[in-house]
């Protein structure tokens, strides 16, 4: 913890600003203008590297130990960790799953991989960071941005972490026989065919929909070690930027009309609108992706969680941010860590409240609990700074049945617009039971003492389904920060339940992003 506030400390009295270049459709498919100002390295265990920063100066790296802890329903890694000893200092970094970099033996260092991510032989898993050793670390000077100032902004206009999100590599779902997944990129709910999508760069358009820019083709072709680096999907935007980087956009409901192969992106642009279209499991969302040339030699994900952490802050300067995730799965019976040790306040945190799905609050950032019966909690970590601003994240826990594992089929839920709210305006909320019951019987409460409301949802389970979400509006007739919530019932003992936390601001300051 120490260590990150120094961290950031450091980054804003070193902060400069420098100028970019945009690479133009016409050239090498390889050939990048602008360099990361981090250098990725592959690190076998008790390996040693030495390694050239971005200013020149090297850090001796070596790999101490690598560890992986698997939940007890599927079997899935929730937690990696690696051993590292930097210029002599030794720490332990615990890779992806909403981690910042932090400093180590002055420099600052992350793990967004390790090699167990990519499964053994008794596990079909894709190796979508190309990985070959055993873990993947970056290093940045110690003063050193994590990305070049003015070239990355938070590419879809929402509150961070307004809804339901998968980051980074946390464990998404699957079976070994046919094939678990874990996340590479990075998902963010949204309402269908509203919350619009931006682009996180200056760059081109590769690639929209079908419709490939001339030349760019090859990138289309995999290997038998290798994923196509670009998809023919009917519902992906592709861009390229001057770091010779591809973002990768899917699931669009819409393309905006001026999003069209070989055309000029800027920052902030309007790429399209959040949609469920293509492989999205049926929920609404954006998959944001970025691949770049790993040290495999191959292409292989990027983790942009410190880029967006970073450039949100600096877009929509939060006083807090609360973050109670990733998402946890664990059996009736088992204890369960909430961990809010990874939310930040520019002015320090002053304390951390609490409240639990069965009643009881609790304090601190760590909270140990367990759960008695299958189904799908949200517990409501409220995070307070020095000067009493305050923000609200949500722990989910995915309980299962003791004997089975069986989990509920889950709710997902948005609401828009998500800042700048004024009293009376009108917001509009929407929910979905995912492959459960259909239709099912959504309870929503507003947390601002008007009566619940009963909807159904999922009337057509369908995946790409127009009905697929129930749509309610609701206006909040005084400031405030509201916990809304919509459960379904899945047994007499089991609930599933989500949250979203709502910000009514006072008119006189309905410029407020956050």
């Amino acid at each position: 913890m120490h260590n990150r506030v120094a961290l950031y400390a450091l980054i804003i009295v070193c902060y400069s600003s420098s100028a970019s270049s945009l690479a133009g459709p016409s050239d090498d498919l390889f050939k990048a203008e602008m360099q990361p100002l981090f250098r990725t390295i592959d690190i076998k265990l008790d390996e040693t590297q030495k390694v050239e920063l971005s200013d020149g100066t090297t850090a001796t790296v070596q790999l101490l130990g690598v560890e992986s802890q698997r939940d007890s329903v599927l079997g899935m890694i929730d937690r990696a960790t690696v051993t590292v000893e930097v210029n002599g200092e030794k720490a332990v970094l615990t890779s992806g799953n909403y981690r910042l970099p932090v400093l180590v033996g002055g420099v600052q260092i992350d793990c967004p991989v390790t090699g167990d991510y990519r499964g053994n032989e008794k596990e079909k898993i894709r190796n979508l960071w190309n990985i070959d050793a055993d873990a993947r670390l970056r290093i940045w000077p110690a003063c050193s941005p994590w990305i070049r100032p003015g070239t990355f902004v938070y590419p879809i206009r929402q509150r961070w972490m307004a809804t339901m999100t998968w980051f980074s590599n946390e464990p998404a779902g699957g079976n070994p026989k046919d094939g678990f997944y874990y996340h590479a990129g990075m998902d963010f709910g949204g309402t269908e065919g509203v919350t619009e999508i931006l682009s996180a760069v200056d760059g081109i358009v590769v690639s929209r929909g079908k419709d490939v820019l001339p030349g760019y083709e090859p990138l289309m072709k995999g290997t038998d070690d290798c994923e196509p680096l670009l998809r023919n999907q009917t519902d992906a935007v592709y861009l390229k930027d001057a770091r010779g980087w591809y973002y990768r956009y899917c699931h669009l409901k819409e393309f905006d009309p001026a999003i069209r192969p070989g055309a000029k992106v800027r920052c902030g642009q309007v790429v399209g609108l959040v949609g469920k279209e293509g492989p999205s499991g049926g929920w609404s969302h954006l998959h944001f992706e970025i691949r770049t040339l790993q040290p495999s030699g191959r292409w292989g994900n990027q983790d942009s969680y410190a880029f967006l952490w970073k450039s949100y802050i600096e877009q929509y300067k939060p006083k807090v941010l609360a973050i109670a995730r990733p998402m946890q799965r664990a059996k009736a019976g088992e204890q369960v860590i909430l961990d809010g040790s990874r939310s930040w306040a520019a002015k320090g945190i002053a304390r951390y409240d609490w409240q639990l799905t069965d009643g009881h609050a609790a304090y601190g950032p760590i909270v140990k609990k367990v759960y008695e019966h299958p189904g799908i909690y949200s517990e409501i970590l409220k995070v307070t700074d020095h000067k009493g601003n305050i923000d609200y994240d949500f722990a989910v826990v995915r309980v299962g049945d003791a004997a089975t594992g069986k989990t509920p089929a889950t709710l997902d839920a948005n609401f828009h617009p998500t800042q700048n709210i004024r009293p009376g305006d009108e917001i509009t909320f929407t929910c979905r039971c995912i492959r459960g019951a259909s239709p099912s019987e959504d309870v929503w409460s507003f947390g601002d003492g008007t009566p619940s409301i009963t909807v159904l949802s999922n009337k057509d389970p369908r995946q790409h389904a127009p009905t697929g979400y129930a749509i309610q509006k609701h206006r909040f007739a005084r400031p405030g920060d509201y916990i809304v919530t919509v459960a379904r019932r899945d047994g007499p003992d089991c609930m599933v339940i989500r949250r979203l936390h709502v910000r009514v601001h006072p008119a006189e300051q309905c410029s407020a992003a956050h």
